[in-house]
């Protein structure tokens, strides 16, 4: 039986990346060989060179929501804030909400001075809300004026440039945090990817904020995983198939595009255009279906995140590579450096 604490590493905070660096592609990039355990130390714009024509590259353009908004409890005026986190449909939102306990069923809000008012109409079990918004227009371009960014806990920093946190191919709204693999990537890097003869397809997966929850059960297989809504395109599913099919690799660009295509491929690894819930759960003694590589950031210790990566690439040798990444200072988490794992 595998422990929750089997996925435990030591993590000076000061490691812990506050703000992004100032060019995406420069980031660090350490590449793990999971046959031999070699572990290579190189620069992000430094991927083109792993990867190999006829292989196709998958990405998730989704797009955070400037989901958080700061506002005041009516009457009185007591400070409050919202996190929306998934659309239920007739302007209501299932959010997450503080002060809790002052924000019972039946509670009102404003945010920007009355330009979006809102009232809480249900209390759901796990302490999430329902909460009914009211505003003139259109609810995304509200958002744009009066949200921030759900930046992850163990970021203090205020975020500068609010499109750091997005990817430069990001474009359907949905997400509570951004698929962070993807931030190092450039036009130009793509541009270079493509034009050495590797497919980039796209996927959706809108990340919940499910994602920073620490396991607490001391029995990883006891863990309840948070659902999330993707998509797979047809013509992402044809590329897949034609890659494969031709001897080539599919590599994920993180997690959460590894979720998406595990969740709805075929036990032969044959993909098909599919759009739902997942809540895939994945680590060590998982048969991965149809991921041959993995781009991905390096993950919090005991998260089902670092969890999947030590089932693709095992457990011992991801573990070691973390040390030697805290040894040679890399950067952590959302705007931290990246692995490669083939």
């Amino acid at each position: 039986m595998l422990k929750t604490s089997d996925f435990y590493y030591d993590l000076p905070p000061e490691l812990i990346a506050q703000t992004p660096i100032e060019k995406r592609d420069a980031s660090r990039l350490m590449t793990l060989n999971r046959a031999t355990g070699e572990v290579g130390h190189h620069h992000f714009y430094e991927l083109p060179d792993f990867l190999n024509p006829g292989d196709c590259l998958i990405l998730n353009d989704s797009r955070v929501l400037p989901a958080r908004l700061l506002g005041q409890r009516l009457p009185g005026g007591g400070a409050c804030e919202v996190l929306l986190l998934i659309d239920r449909g007739d302007k209501t939102w299932e959010c997450l909400v503080r002060p809790g306990r002052k924000m019972r069923t039946g509670a009102k809000l404003s945010f920007g001075d009355g330009q979006l008012t809102a009232e809480v109409t249900e209390e759901l079990s796990g302490g999430n809300r329902l909460v009914h918004f009211d505003y003139e227009g259109i609810f995304l371009e509200v958002l744009e004026r009066l949200g921030k960014m759900p930046l992850p806990p163990y970021i203090k920093e205020e975020l500068q440039d609010r499109e750091r946190y997005q990817t430069v191919y990001s474009k359907v709204v949905g997400s509570a945090a951004a698929p962070t693999a993807g931030l190092h990537f450039t036009p130009e890097l793509l541009a270079t990817i493509a034009a050495k003869g590797v497919g980039i397809g796209y996927v959706t997966l809108h990340v919940g904020l499910g994602t920073f929850r620490p396991v607490k059960e001391e029995n990883i297989t006891d863990h309840e995983m948070h659902s999330e809504y993707c998509i797979i395109p047809q013509e992402t599913a044809d590329l897949i198939n034609r890659t494969k099919a031709a001897g080539g690799r599919c590599i994920c660009v993180g997690t959460t595009s590894c979720r998406t295509l595990e969740s709805w491929a075929g036990e032969d690894g044959h993909m098909e255009a599919k759009a739902g819930w997942t809540d895939i759960y994945i680590y060590p003694g998982y048969r991965f279906k149809v991921m041959d590589a993995l781009v991905t950031n390096f993950h919090l210790p005991e998260s089902t995140l670092i969890m999947l990566v030590s089932a693709f690439a095992g457990r011992e040798q991801v573990l070691a590579a973390y040390e030697e990444a805290v040894r040679e200072r890399y950067r952590f988490f959302s705007f931290g450096d990246a692995m490669f794992l083939y």
